[in-house]
Order: structure tokens, then sequence, then C-alpha cells
């Protein structure tokens, strides 16, 4: 009798396995597209904020950085957030203090407030996301992380608006799962990104730059890409940093192009050359 219960155990035991197995492998599911629409994520580096350089003046997320990278043919990587009064800028950050020393976020702050800040050793003010799509032009392509942790909607539909009749060729990319769900539902064309990790975030992150610690089971969720049904990414864009080599392995499985983000130095490239389809790069002099 207790040698039949065991069976009967170890058969539910196995049941509930392959059952969740089969719901991650769900879960984790791309919409995978044929290579002629995402083969220009793989064309050259992917330049982070554009290329920038504190020491000669020029910053992150700046028309010095875009044009940089303009200038050496590189694909620009940029952050779309919104202000108080409702513009779009191209900012990263959720608050001021470790580009300008201010304590404010910047939701609170509006686009005038903000444009009297200039970035440091700079005449350079944060601009608006329709200066930097009329700079580039189409000259390069653009992956457009859309910065949104708030209700999904509104800031999709204006980022959207200001998307339509631009001619250049672009993506967009979130570690919101539900932005990607609203893209994928009210503009199916826009080839779309998740954004994930480790969501290991630093003192330093949360005191200057605003960026929250999130609970442990929307870490495990985000972090497994469990949420990919609702967003069905064309790519995915993972952390190298804090992931392990199987981790980033297994992602390959999904069938969607694979990015890394952020190459730091040669050494972190050579660590994980073999594993993704291209990099997005604090510096392009890595190869």
């Amino acid at each position: 009798m207790k040698k039949r219960k065991l069976v009967v155990l170890g058969v539910i035991v196995s049941a509930a396995i392959i059952v969740c197995f089969i719901l991650a492998h769900f879960a984790r599911s791309g919409e995978v597209l044929d290579d002629n629409r995402t083969a220009w994520l793989k064309s050259t580096l992917i330049a982070h904020k554009g290329i920038h350089n504190d020491s000669q003046g020029i910053a992150e997320n700046s028309i010095s950085a875009f044009s940089n990278a303009m200038e050496q043919g590189y694909i620009i990587e940029l952050d779309v957030s919104l202000t108080k009064d409702n513009q779009l800028v191209v900012f990263h950050d959720k608050k001021l203090k470790r580009l300008f020393g201010i304590e404010a976020n910047l939701k609170d702050t509006t686009f005038q407030e903000l444009s009297k800040l200039k970035f440091r050793n700079s005449n350079e003010t944060v601009p608006l996301f329709s200066k930097v799509l009329t700079l580039v032009n189409g000259k390069v392509p653009l992956v457009i992380e859309i910065k949104n942790e708030g209700k999904v909607g509104e800031m999709e539909r204006m980022i959207y608006d200001e998307l339509k009749d631009y001619k250049g060729v672009y993506s967009i990319q979130s570690f919101n799962p539900y932005t990607l769900k609203w893209f994928r539902k009210n503009a199916p064309g826009v080839l779309r990104g998740q954004i994930s990790g480790s969501f290991v975030v630093s003192d330093y992150d949360v005191e200057y730059a605003g960026t929250m610690r999130l609970p442990w089971y929307e870490k495990f969720l985000l972090s497994n890409l469990l949420l990919d049904f609702e967003s069905k990414p064309n790519f995915i864009n993972y952390e190298i940093k804090n992931t392990d080599i199987n981790t980033i392995k297994n992602l390959k499985k999904i069938g969607v192009p694979i990015l890394g983000w952020t190459i730091d130095n040669k050494a972190e490239y050579e660590r994980v050359k073999n594993y993704f389809d291209n990099f997005i790069v604090n510096t392009v002099d890595i190869k």
C-alpha cells in the first residue's frame, strides 16, 4: 500500500513538473519575424545613449552623443521619458540627481524647468524626442527604450504619434511588458523588444537615478520572461552582468534575436560574444 502511494505521488509530481514546463514555455514565447525585418539589429554595435564622454563634455542621450554615433555609423539606443507637463524627452533616469546634482524627480519637472539645466562641461540640455527624430532623420537605425513604470496607454500613444511619420528604421523596447502589449495591439507593425535581466539595483542607482527595487515576485516574473505571452516580443534585450551563461544560452530557445546590455569593456565582450546576436555598448572599442 505504501509503495502504491509513493508511485501515485511520483506520478502527480511528474505531471506537475511537466505542466509547469509547458506553461513556462508558453509564457516565454515571442513573435518570430522574417529575418529581413530584424537583420538590421545585428548590423552594427548599438551605441547606448549615443557615443558619449563626460570628460569631453558629451553627455549621454544628448544631441552631441547622437551626432557622434551617426558620424561613425552606429545604431543609436536612446531613452524616452515624460515630464510633468507631458513632454516627451530623451532622458534615462527618474531622478535628476545623477546628471544634474538636483534632488528632484523628472515627473515633477516641467520641460521649461528642465531646459534651464546644462549637462556637465557642456552647454547642452535634455532634448525633446521630436528634436532627436529630426536630427537622426533615418541616417542610422534607432532602438527606442520607453521608460514607463506607470499606467500604460497615453505615453505609448504619444510616442507612436511622433513615430508615425518618421521615415527611418527603428524599434521600441521596454522593461514593461504591457508597454509592448500596447504596441502589439495598436501598432503591430512596430518592431518591439523585451528588456530584462537580474533586476539587481545598487544603492547608488536608487539614490542618484531613482531606480526602483522590485518585490521578489515581480523580479521572478520579469527576469524569467514569464509575461512575454503578453508582450510577444520580436527580440530580447538581456543583461550581461549578474547573469550566468546557462541563463543566456536558454534565451536562444525563444527563437528571436537576443541582444545583450550593456558592454563596458573588451573583457566583458569576450566573455559573452558567442551567446548574443548583438550588444548595447558604452564603448564601441571592444573588438
